[in-house]
């Protein structure tokens, strides 16, 4: 019997081939769909890993998989092979590809604090493969109302994430956008480079700035970002000398919603809602088991499927 938060056989079909072999030299890894399973439960209750049911095995060997996984960006490979073909099967209207940009605060508990500051062996920055974060601290901030991390985010308009960044809670918007622009890396799924640069890219106006929109018109990617009234009124001052307003395409912009319902998906996820991670390669890996959990309900249709 398939219960909540756990993968149907369909699902695990399409991941199993994706997942680590062996184990360590002389060992054999614990039933690989159980620890996923144990590890789907914890990020979608947000309950200690302590309390994980027994049905899953022991906690310690859930917690030290989904700790390995983030580190060395298993789980982020996984994830990346579910996205391969996004721009193909999340068409705008007109053909093209289109992706949307917004960010979200996470509420850090308590307990995602104390963190020691020299990372483990294993961590990323050691040397195994880091995917997914921009480290700053541990990605924690301090504000009026506590220890918040910030995600930024890149959507498809299926409603499915393509990448993100985490952040210290306070860290501003438009600065995020760029470095999120280069980190989209879409993989084909038949021959050809990944794709890196979408036609379209919609955001609010918080990313309305000279820098973002020279980007995007030096790589040829329309934008169709809001500008705010304060940023209007300084090019109206300045007369003839304060140019053209930038293009903007109001029932484009409607679309940008896909973006904010995305962020409502993740944070169906407790332990998204709610940091609970010391480690920001290790919220990083919750944030792509949830990103995970999104793709494997709106999976890849091939051609065939469609005909």
């Amino acid at each position: 019997m398939v219960r909540r938060h756990e993968l149907t056989n369909t699902q695990r079909e399409h991941i199993a081939p994706l997942l680590p072999q062996t184990g360590a030299p002389g060992g054999r890894w614990a039933d690989h769909r159980t620890v996923v399973n144990g590890v789907l439960y914890r990020t979608g209750t947000g309950i200690p890993w302590r309390d994980l049911p027994e049905r899953y095995g022991s906690w310690q060997t859930v917690y030290e998989r989904h700790r390995r996984w983030s580190a060395d960006g298993t789980w982020s490979r996984i994830l990346r092979a579910l996205q391969a073909g996004a721009d193909a099967t999340a068409p705008d209207v007109d053909g093209s590809w289109a992706v949307n940009v917004d960010s979200t605060t996470c509420r850090a508990h308590q307990h995602a604090a104390g963190a020691r500051h020299a990372p483990p062996a294993d961590h990323p920055e050691k040397g195994a493969e880091r995917v997914w974060t921009q480290r700053a601290g541990e990605a924690l901030g301090r504000s009026r109302g506590g220890l918040t991390s910030k995600v930024h985010l890149l959507t498809d308009d299926r409603c499915r994430p393509l990448v993100w960044l985490t952040s210290p809670g306070q860290r501003g918007d438009s600065p995020m956008f760029i470095p999120l622009m280069q980190a989209l890396n879409v993989a084909r799924t038949g021959t050809g480079r990944p794709r890196t640069r979408p036609d379209r890219a919609r955001g609010d106006k918080a990313y309305s700035s000279r820098a973002n929109r020279a980007y995007l018109r030096k790589r040829g990617i329309k934008a169709t970002i809001a500008q705010p009234d304060d940023q209007r009124a300084k090019r109206r001052r300045r007369g003839r000398a304060g140019g053209r307003p930038p293009a903007f395409d109001r029932e484009q912009y409607r679309r940008r919603n896909t973006v904010e319902r995305c962020i409502g998906k993740l944070k169906q996820h407790r332990a998204v809602a709610t940091r609970y991670d010391k480690r920001d390669y290790i919220f990083n890996g919750t944030l792509a088991t949830a990103a995970i959990v999104i793709w494997l309900r709106d999976p890849i249709k091939e051609p065939s499927d469609t005909a």
